[in-house]
């Protein structure tokens, strides 16, 4: 993974997905369906492999993808296990027309885990158009992603319909999972909902969210929002931010000015001479 930190920048992050499958699954197809980015291997030969590139925008910021096409014929597996050492994330293709492309998968699970361990993997079901002629169903495939901890997709590169999405969603699991989500965090579009709590909780320490005359679950929400987001560390040094406490601030001070009275001047029958204005 890197990320780029000079002034003018095509990108914020760029990350190397590899596309694994049987052969015949439509990778081609998918990596095809992409207009932008470059075709030619910055190694400068593909022998085996076909390379692309895309950006895509995630919570606004342009990540840089380059998409590996490794090839699912046996003779280049050694290419796929030098290729697999980099990857921050694998695509896992079969095709929803064909069951022995999906019972292939668990194949392909196995060389992963053996010389990617760890990494991140989401699968797709390619050929989405052709759902006339298909031969695995959505459950199945959903409830083996299930088991396997994997977010499960069905693509279609010739309607373009979850292509963009399936990458988006693999990237958002790479960067959260090496937290660099955090980076740009404070950059994230709040809903309406978020601005109002970040309002309410800014001027309401924690321990006078309940005395607010909300509904309980709404009472329940600030205060999670609160320290989920961590706008009430203030609060730790002894002061209260809240209206009502500023109010009462403002009181007690107004009673204690009327205490203080200026001195005045001694009675006409004080019947002392020595009686002094001090």
């Amino acid at each position: 993974m890197t990320h780029r930190a000079s002034p003018v920048k095509a990108y914020d992050f760029l990350l190397k997905f590899l596309l694994v499958g049987d052969s015949d699954v439509g990778k081609g197809e998918i990596l095809a369906s992409l207009q932008d980015g470059c075709t030619e291997s910055p190694y400068g030969y593909n022998m085996g492999i076909d390379y692309k590139t895309t950006t895509i925008l995630l919570d606004g910021r342009r990540i840089k993808l380059q998409l590996w096409d490794t090839s699912g014929q046996g003779r280049f597996c050694t290419i796929f296990r030098s290729y697999s050492r980099g990857a921050q994330g694998v695509i896992l293709v079969y095709d929803i027309t064909n069951r022995w492309s999906f019972d292939g998968i668990d194949r392909w699970i196995k060389e992963i885990d053996e010389h990617a361990p760890g990494v991140p993997k989401i699968l797709v079901g390619n050929r989405l158009h052709l759902a006339f002629k298909r031969q695995v169903s959505t459950d199945q495939a959903q409830n083996f992603a299930e088991r396997l901890g994997m977010t499960f997709f069905e693509v279609s590169p010739l309607c373009n319909f979850n292509i963009t999405e399936s990458f988006t969603e693999l990237a958002r699991i790479v960067l959260m999972r090496h937290g660099m989500d955090r980076l740009w965090r404070p950059n994230k579009v709040l809903s309406l909902q978020d601005l109002c709590c970040r309002a309410i909780v800014s001027c309401t320490p924690v321990h006078l969210v309940d005395k607010l005359p909300l509904p309980v679950a709404l009472r329940s929400h600030l205060k999670s929002f609160s320290m989920a987001n961590g706008l009430n560390a203030r609060m730790m040094h002894g002061r209260s931010y809240s209206l009502t406490a500023n109010n009462a601030n403002k009181r007690n001070s107004l009673k204690k000015a009327k205490i203080i009275r200026p001195p005045q001047s001694p009675p006409k029958n004080c019947t002392r001479n020595s009686c002094k204005i001090s």
